[in-house]
This record gives structure tokens, C-alpha cells and sequence, in this order.
């Protein structure tokens, strides 16, 4: 497959996820952040939050979406700013155009589709907003979004408040749809020899995820199949989290089969009777079934439940910890990592798919404008230009100490 090249005008999370999907498929990612004004920290401001890993604009919030990328700085409100996009399109061959601003942005800062295909025919330009270009002034944060797609709603204790879930899945939503964008609209660009524009709206993402729930509001559902209800499952019975004498286990009941096999052990016979065959059954019977498997998963440790639950294929697991995941022998050599400056090892999540070929290090985050000059160059601009657009603001004025090897960054 041709190494793509992505230019990225890209902050937070949802943008640098999704680009950290492309860096996992070999291809070239060039991050272009906020131009410093002397009043805010420059940059991306996730660079500043977590603990200081190696230096105070790479901490440890920042690391993980970003490795592998090169970082450029330009003051895109400026006209001599905006005039090098055009110049990086042609010059760097770039496949595709990222951007996660606020939409009313997109044409003061010359990165709307029409101005960069218009410079580069066959563009791929694809951004992600809170709720669309048609709500251009919407910020798109991933705890807002959860309250605004009902996902708080269905997330939490019964008879508690609305929750957040633990991971920010509406951002990660939003980043996997804008990747899987751009791989189709490249393979019809491979047709077509049209480039498109993508457009993802972080709501309508996070709301295509409520298949099990939205459409039962025109089936005359129960209000409790809509909301929230703890650690159980709202259709199959028992599913939830039980104790054991040193810990807990959920359980997953998924069907009659699974219910069968699980009151043929000797330890939930008691359980088991002809009202309680099928799950409608089960469901009638709810709370008394999970006390009652409750009060049998007390008097055995975790050890011996999973044993027994193992041997007769019923879906469990522990209740792990996020250490505890990233020791899991299925996962323990999956993981990639990168390398800090100073040497250090540290393991970062694995690549969602298996791909032959995949990098498993991949270079330590850039600082801040860190390859300005060195893309820029790439591009056709010469040392006396530079000097002038560090003199004029467009650029940082003085080049940023580079950390790692630029094929590092690439790798």
C-alpha cells in the first residue's frame, strides 16, 4: 500500500485518535497546532495536561495519540500563514486534510474544502465538529456530548444520578468514524479520481450507537429498558456483577442454553426452575434471581467460580483493573510503545486490528512547532523565507530543539 501523507490541523482527542489510526497504517501524519500568541500556552492544550513526562509541553495525556507524528506551527491568521497551505498540499503530496476547529473557523483560517481542493484537486478533507457545520459554533467536548446523547441517561445505578462512562467513547467514536471516512473516500478517489469532503458530527456518531435503545421508544417499551440500570443487562437475565468471597465476577447469561448449563453445576441447581426456562421468564423473576446467584457466588472464592463457569462455557470474566489488562496474556505482546527521550519504555494501548507489517515502537510525541522548519524546507521554502516568517509571527520565531530523529517520528 503507497505511504499516504495527512495534514492535520488537530487538537484534543477525537482529531489525534483518528490520526493515530493512520500512524498505525505506516503513513506519514503532519500535526499542525494553534500559533502562540504570548497570552496561552502555545499549542494543543492537552500538551500541558497529566504529569510532566519529559518536558512541560509533552505530559502524559498528551503522549498517547501523538506518537509517530511531525509538528508544524503556523499562524494560520495571518494571510502569509494561510498562503503556505496551498504550498504544503502541492509540494508534500498530501493525500488527505484533517481538522477538529469549530466550523465558523474553517474559512477565516483558509482550511475550508473548497479553498484547499481548489489547491490540491483530489483532496480528501475531513473533520470532526460537535454537532455538524450546520451548528458552526458548538464545541465539541466528550463529556457534553455523552449528557446530550442520552448516554449519561443510560449509564449508572437505578436509583442514582447519570453517570460518565469511564472511557471518552463519544471522542474515540467520532475519531474511528473519521478514519473509516477517509479509507473509503480514498478507495473511491482510486475509482473516481475525486477527492470529497467528510464531515463527522460527534452526536449523530454517538447516537448511531443507540441501536439497542432509540428504536424501543416506538415499541411501547418499559421506561426501564431506556435507562439506567447498574451493571445488569436490560433484555437478558441474570447478567450482571456478583461477589465472591475475595473479589467479584460478572456473569453473562446470553440464552436459554447458557442458563441451562449453568444450574446443571451442582453450586446454582437450587436456582433452577420450569418458570424460569426462558428468559421472559427469567426477566419476570429479576431481582429474586440475581439475589439468590448472588448469594451463591458469596460462599465460593473467585478461583473456584471461574473454574466452574470455565468448564461449562458460560461468559464471565474478572473484574480487572487497567493494570491488570495490560498484563493479559492476550493482549501483553500486542501493545505498542514509544520511547522517551531519556530512554524510557512506555507501553501504549494496541492497534484495534491485527496488520501485518505494523511498527510495533513508534517515535516519542514532537514538542511544539518541533519540525517547522524542517516540513517547511521539505516544501520548497527557502532559509530566507523562513527568517522572514519568524520575523512576521507566522512561524515560532526560532526553531524548536528536535527530540528524536525526524525517521523516528516516522517510523
Amino acid at each position: 500500500m503507497k505511504r499516504r501523507t495527512v495534514l492535520s490541523l488537530e487538537q484534543a482527542l477525537s482529531l489525534p485518535y483518528a490520526t493515530l489510526r493512520f500512524v498505525q497504517l505506516g503513513w506519514r501524519v503532519i500535526r499542525i497546532e494553534a500559533f502562540g500568541d504570548g497570552a496561552r500556552l502555545p499549542g494543543d492544550p492537552n500538551r500541558y495536561i497529566g504529569t510532566n513526562v519529559v518536558d512541560d509541553d509533552r505530559r502524559s495525556y498528551f503522549i498517547a495519540p501523538n506518537v509517530g507524528k511531525e509538528a508544524i506551527a503556523i499562524n494560520l491568521r495571518t494571510v502569509e500563514g494561510r498562503a503556505l497551505l496551498p504550498r504544503l498540499l502541492r509540494e508534500l503530496d498530501v493525500d488527505v486534510f484533517c481538522c477538529n476547529t469549530l466550523p465558523r473557523r474553517y474559512e477565516a483560517l483558509g482550511i475550508d474544502y473548497r479553498t484547499l481542493a481548489a489547491a490540491k484537486p483530489g483532496l480528501v478533507w475531513a473533520a470532526i465538529s460537535a454537532l455538524g457545520p450546520q451548528w458552526p459554533d458548538a464545541p465539541g467536548y466528550d463529556p457534553v456530548l455523552q449528557a446530550m446523547a442520552g448516554y449519561m441517561e443510560l449509564t449508572g445505578a437505578a436509583d442514582g444520578p447519570p453517570t460518565l462512562t469511564g472511557v471518552p467513547v463519544i471522542d474515540l467514536k467520532a475519531g474511528d468514524e473519521l478514519y473509516a471516512g477517509v479509507i473509503r473516500a480514498l478507495l473511491e478517489r482510486a475509482e473516481t479520481g475525486q477527492g470529497q469532503r467528510i464531515d463527522v458530527s460527534m452526536l449523530q456518531a454517538a447516537a448511531s450507537w443507540l441501536l439497542t435503545t432509540l428504536p424501543l421508544l416506538d415499541f411501547d417499551c418499559d421506561p426501564d429498558e431506556v435507562t439506567r440500570c447498574g451493571n445488569e443487562h436490560r433484555k437478558f437475565v441474570p447478567t450482571n456483577v456478583y461477589p465472591t468471597r475475595d473479589g467479584y465476577v460478572y456473569v453473562a447469561i446470553g440464552n436459554d442454553v447458557q442458563w441451562s448449563r449453568l444450574t446443571a453445576l451442582p453450586r446454582f441447581a437450587g436456582l433452577a426452575s420450569a418458570a424460569r426456562e426462558t428468559n421472559d421468564g427469567r426477566r419476570r423473576e429479576r431481582a429474586r434471581i440475581h439475589a439468590q446467584l448472588g448469594g451463591v457466588t458469596a460462599e465460593c472464592t473467585t478461583g473456584e467460580l471461574v473454574r466452574e463457569l470455565s468448564a461449562a462455557t458460560i461468559p464471565h470474566a474478572v473484574i480487572n483493573d487497567v493494570r491488570a489488562v495490560r498484563e493479559l496474556p492476550q493482549l501483553a505482546e500486542r501493545l505498542t510503545r514509544t520511547r522517551t527521550p531519556t530512554g524510557r519504555t512506555v507501553r501504549l494501548p494496541p492497534s484495534a486490528v491485527d496488520r501485518a507489517g505494523a511498527v510495533p515502537e513508534l517515535g516519542f510525541p514532537p514538542k511544539y512547532g518541533e519540525h517547522t522548519r524542517t516540513v517547511l524546507r521539505e516544501a520548497g521554502v527557502s532559509d530566507e523565507e523562513l527568517q522572514a516568517l519568524g520575523d512576521a509571527g507566522v512561524i515560532p520565531a526560532h526553531a524548536t530543539s528536535a527530540s528524536t530523529p525526524m525517521e523516528a517520528t516516522q517510523a
